[in-house]
């Protein structure tokens, strides 16, 4: 027996304790896990269906003022997450938006059908049969249910169609953020070096021999975190500036057509075309210069209490920022 052999059964135990614990502290959040699940998902799902319901009836020239204004007042905010919109427009939206409606159904379907087996009560002792079940037994319930009334082509079907399109906002953020994310790999591996030479050994000696290993991958996640803020923060700054321009111009446009329509010319000034005034244009660099002085202002993150709504918005933001990074990192 060779003496690799030797060392990786005392390991064994190991695993399987870990493992053990892995799976107790799963069962133990099992219940509340649950719990939870069903209880947000229908909301978030009921959230989103009536914001799109209220989205699609809206007039076209209204939903072009309420798409400048974000532009013109968020653009810098959040800049890959409407860049990936406007690439997602080019590479399958539509796609995209059916196969969220087929997983939001099915989601719907599973939970209904889990609030019904949560009434149920077969040995008729007073008792609800899920709250006599252990966190292992009620995973497994809950896991065969899920099994039964899924539909796996329909599902299989959606969350394909949403990694192609995926794929397709990637590749076209990638190159449109390319000179971003080279700065953030050059300053990243400028910070490298230094951060290998003075901090990781003093780092070492701080920490337990067998944890050394872990140091210079950590230290290169620290960098490599340090270099995209610096970097994203300088295209924050670009992306708020032309985003406050071109959402401000959408923003004059659309109200100069509302005001068209309602017959408000404003003393002549809004005539029957937008090529024969300047006045949108004017417009819109007073929205735009208005647009990212707010931005900057509250320092191209939203404020409190919004930033708790909007949270979901922020946390994609981040994905997307890292995912397009690390495809070239």
């Amino acid at each position: 027996m060779s003496k690799k052999d030797g060392e990786a059964k005392p390991q064994q135990p190991d695993r399987v304790a870990q493992l053990t614990k892995a799976a107790e502290t799963l069962q133990a959040v099992a219940k509340p896990l649950i719990g939870a699940v069903t209880a947000a998902v229908p909301v978030v799902i009921g959230a989103a269906t009536k914001a799109y319901a209220f989205y699609s009836v809206l007039p076209k020239d209204v939903i072009s003022v309420l798409v400048g204004f974000i532009f013109c007042f968020f653009g810098g905010v959040y800049p890959t997450l409407f860049a990936a919109i406007q690439a997602a427009e080019h590479g399958g939206r539509k796609k995209a938006v059916e196969a969220l409606k087929d997983i939001s159904q099915e989601a719907t379907i599973i939970i209904e059908a889990s609030k019904k087996d949560d009434e149920v009560d077969a040995d008729k002792d007073g008792v609800k049969d899920v709250k006599e079940l252990d966190g292992k037994a009620l995973l497994m319930r809950k896991a065969k249910l899920v099994f039964l009334k899924m539909n796996p082509e329909r599902v299989d079907k959606a969350l394909g169609a949403m990694y192609s399109v995926w794929l397709s906002v990637v590749a076209a953020l990638t190159i449109q953020f390319a000179r971003t994310i080279s700065l953030a790999l050059t300053i990243s591996d400028f910070l490298n070096r230094p951060v290998d030479r003075y901090i990781a050994p003093t780092v070492n000696v701080a920490i337990p021999d067998e944890y050394d290993k872990w140091t210079p991958v950590i230290m290169r996640w620290i960098t490599k975190s340090i270099a995209m803020a610096i970097a994203w923060y300088i295209q924050t700054i670009i992306s708020a500036v032309s985003s406050a321009l071109s959402g401000g111009l959408i923003m004059s446009r659309g109200l100069m057509k509302i005001c068209r329509k309602k017959g408000f010319n404003m003393f002549g000034l809004i005539p029957d075309s937008d090529e024969e005034t300047v006045i949108d244009e004017i417009m819109s660099y007073l929205l735009a210069a208005a647009g990212f002085y707010f931005q900057f202002k509250i320092g191209f993150t939203v404020p409190f209490p919004l930033n708790l709504i909007l949270f979901p918005f922020q946390f994609v933001e981040y994905y997307i920022r890292w995912a397009i990074t690390g495809v070239t990192g």
